[in-house]
C-alpha cells in the first residue's frame, strides 16, 4: 500500500528487530492515516526539496517491538507520528535544519550528531495533525548509556 506518491506502507512499518524476533509490525488503521499525514506533510516535502530519496531508519513500531528496543513508552513512533530518517549524500545536521526553518513538525531530534561528521547519526522527525510543539533538540549518547537530550540544534 502506498502512503504517499514515494513512501509504502512496508517501509514505514519495517522492522529488523520484529523480523528477527518473528513478529509482524502491522499498524493498525488509525496509525496507517498517521503514518499518511507524516509522509505527505513531511517527508513528500523533504524529499522534493533535496530531490533524493529519503531513508527511513524507523518508522512505525508497534508496542511489543518499541519495548523490546527500549524505546520510550510515550515514543510517536508507535503511533504512527515519527520517522527516523536520512537523506543520503546531505549531512543529518542540513536536513536537521531544512525541516526546523520549512517544514511543520512536532518534535525534531538530531541523534547521535558528531559534529564535523556529517554521516553522523540520524534525524527524528514527528508530525501530528493540529498539536505541533516544534520542539527542536539533540540528543547524544551518555558514556553510561542511554542519551542525553539538550535543546536546539547542536552542530
Amino acid at each position: 500500500m502506498d502512503l504517499s506518491p514515494n513512501f509504502s506502507l512496508a517501509e514505514m512499518s519495517k522492522s529488523q528487530s520484529a523480523a528477527r524476533r518473528g513478529w509482524t509490525n502491522d499498524p493498525p488503521p488509525p496509525v496507517v492515516l498517521a503514518l499518511r499525514q507524516l509522509c505527505r506533510v513531511v517527508l513528500e516535502p523533504l524529499r522534493a526539496h533535496y530531490g533524493r530519496p529519503v531513508t527511513i531508519n524507523s518508522g512505525y513500531r508497534s508496542p511489543r517491538v518499541n519495548r523490546a528496543i527500549g524505546g520510550a513508552a510515550t515514543s510517536q513512533h508507535v503511533l504512527g507520528e515519527a520517522a527516523d530518517i536520512e537523506v543520503p549524500g546531505i549531512p543529518n545536521g542540513d536536513v536537521a535544519i531544512y525541516i526546523r526553518d520549512w517544514l511543520p513538525f512536532d518534535q525534531l531530534i538530531l541523534e547521535a550528531y558528531t559534529p564535523g561528521v556529517p554521516s553522523s547519526g540520524w534525524v527524528h522527525v514527528s508530525y501530528r495533525e493540529g498539536r505541533l510543539r516544534r520542539e527542536v533538540l539533540t540528543a547524544s549518547p551518555r558514556k553510561g548509556g542511554g542519551m542525553a537530550y539538550a535543546p536546539g540544534l547542536r552542530l
